[in-house]
């Protein structure tokens, strides 16, 4: 676990492998990263997990946001977190106004959001007058009467987190406040139909503040987007019911790596990818799933280039570095993303004049090779070239690069 001291950044918490997918946990108003305690540690297994703190919530500084703020300031701060660590792409979680931040990323910055679950949240929060009421109140009065009775907005009967009411009663009214002001002047209903992102929705079925037809609303508009109702929960699912939360979650986000192997099946052929898998060993699995995840899963997903112009470049690349089995599956992979013999010709006598001819020279023998045997019956299948990191039958002294 790693923790980030008072300063511009929220506060945050990152948990699990540096090298696994990052998934980023929004909080709701009035808690701080405690709401996630039950869940964030089983998700971390298999991810790197970032827990952060809304302004003025447990750890985070107040005054990163001000009177009049909005769920756009709350999702700079996000990016800006996620630029710190180094990450580019990731999932992300929210409840209540940490779900509101995250489908604003959906919708706002979609090349950052590789997929997203919204729990117990809503595109729009019934309007601006009671978060405007309940801002002046805080501003006025401080959280104190709040969160006494925050039990009742928050659980079930007879349910309490005594540490997350304690989270309530200690945030700063004058960040609490403007958060408050985020909620009042957020409203995505008209928007909801550009998100990409895989997206999951989670309702609590006892949940008075964001009830179901809420996030129903959403399911409804985003394209592709699945709902779950967890019985037996009210407005914080993470902290009341985390095993149904938990089990959700893992189903979702656990598939957005997989889209990687998707992918790769698409372009390299499932031949491939069944012997490729069939000779994964526990020293190779962790490259492997690498490869799958990065490789495939976010460099030949960005939609910025085409699959022919990134079969392009990788022709390239295999030629300029003296890759000649991974030129062959490429040759190939190549084929099957529309390309031409003529152009991959052309590709290759390109390289004999920036990375040489003896390179081009070995390059067009390959190359050849594989399109004679692409012309044969049930040829297409039949490479004898490997991705990195898988073991070559036809050159095994090939190790893992």
């Amino acid at each position: 676990m790693k923790t980030h001291p008072e300063g511009r950044l929220p506060y945050y918490r990152a948990e699990g492998a540096a090298t696994a997918p990052p998934l980023l946990l929004g909080s709701s108003l009035g808690t701080s990263t405690a709401l996630w305690d039950e869940v964030a540690p089983e998700l971390a297994v298999t991810h790197r997990v970032v827990r952060w703190d809304l302004p003025g919530h447990g750890r985070s500084p107040a005054d990163l946001i001000g009177p009049g703020a909005t769920v756009a300031d709350l999702a700079a701060l996000v990016l800006t977190l996620a630029d710190a660590l180094g990450v580019d792409r990731f999932a992300y979680a929210g409840v209540s106004l940490g779900g509101a931040v995250g489908l604003h990323l959906a919708v706002h910055h979609p090349d950052r959001v590789a997929a997203l679950a919204v729990i117990c949240s809503s595109a729009h929060f019934n309007g601006s007058k009671p978060w405007e009421e309940r801002a002046r109140t805080v501003r006025e009065e401080g959280l104190t009467a709040l969160a006494e009775n925050a039990n009742s907005r928050w659980f079930t009967p007879g349910f309490s987190v005594p540490r997350l009411i304690e989270d309530h009663r200690t945030a700063d009214p004058d960040a609490y406040a403007a958060c408050c002001d985020a909620l009042a002047a957020f409203d995505l209903r008209d928007r909801l139909t550009s998100i990409t992102a895989p997206t999951l929705l989670v309702a609590g079925r006892e949940d008075p503040a964001t009830p179901p037809a809420h996030l129903r609303e959403i399911a409804d508009a985003v394209p592709g987007a699945s709902l779950t109702e967890i019985a037996g929960a009210s407005h914080l699912a993470p902290a009341e019911r985390p095993e149904a939360v938990l089990t959700a979650l893992r189903g979702h986000f656990e598939g957005y790596p997989a889209r990687g192997t998707a992918v790769r099946r698409e372009v390299l052929g499932d031949a491939h990818v069944d012997r490729a898998q069939a000779r994964q060993t526990p020293f190779t699995a962790r490259f492997q799933d690498f490869i799958s995840r990065y490789a495939w899963g976010e460099i030949w997903t960005d939609p910025t280039l085409s699959r022919r112009e990134r079969s392009l470049v990788t022709l390239t690349a295999l030629v300029a570095h003296g890759h000649l089995d991974e030129l062959a599956m490429h040759v190939r992979a190549a084929r099957r993303n529309g390309l031409t013999p003529e152009q991959i010709g052309a590709v290759l006598l390109q390289t004999a004049v920036y990375c040489g001819v003896p390179a081009a020279n070995s390059a067009f023998a390959v190359a050849q090779r594989v399109l004679d045997e692409l012309d044969g019956p049930g040829a297409p299948d039949s490479d004898e070239g490997g991705e990195p990191g898988e073991p070559d039958a036809a050159t095994t002294r090939r190790t893992p690069e």
